[in-house]
């Protein structure tokens, strides 16, 4: 019995669900997303609300009943609420700016790195120094927050570099005489 899976996904006001053959989409005020359930679990609507059951009692079945279960809540709680990732830039003229579809990274190489800002996700720089990742999709937010974190991962001796902002990064001593 999964404890994840047996609980059902509750839609909020605003958000539609709708289950056609072997997917699930669902829409909301922050667009909409649709997911393809596997033949293992079947996925139904319930009085407003997504319900997830296995087919069948196979360890891959009870495995994808729990996952098919976390992510419609994303979705829903992606097309409600929405997600997002802040990074957060550390190092002397290490910058960040959006220059309209681009965002600008200075990194410490001898050129600027310029990220194509995908329609689906938004990107935001309050300071040069700050990052905000947002949008519908929990999965595409972490992945871009992880590609621009990639261009330079904070480094453990001053801890230059780009770090999400509830990261702690481990420091080391330097070398001694």
């Amino acid at each position: 019995m999964s404890r994840i899976g047996k609980n059902p996904v509750v839609l909020p006001q605003g958000v539609t669900a709708e289950v056609k053959g072997g997917t699930v989409a669902v829409k909301g005020r922050l667009g909409s997303l649709s997911l393809a359930v596997d033949n293992e679990v079947t996925a139904t609507l319930e009085d407003g609300k997504v319900v997830v059951t296995p087919n069948s009692e196979t360890k891959r079945a009870r495995m994808l009943w729990g996952t098919t279960r976390a992510l419609v809540n994303n979705m829903v709680t992606g097309v409600s609420k929405g997600f997002s990732r802040n990074l957060e830039i550390n190092g002397v003229g290490y910058r960040a700016s959006v220059q309209g579809k681009n965002l600008v990274l200075q990194l410490g190489y001898s050129h600027d790195i310029n990220f194509p800002i995908p329609d689906d996700v938004k990107i935001v720089c309050e300071k040069p120094t700050a990052i905000a990742i947002s949008g519908a999709n929990r999965q595409r937010v972490g992945q871009i927050a992880a590609v621009i974190r990639g261009y330079r991962k904070p480094e453990p001796y001053k801890g230059k570099g780009i770090k999400y902002v509830d990261e702690t990064v481990r420091r080391k001593e330097g070398k001694k005489k």
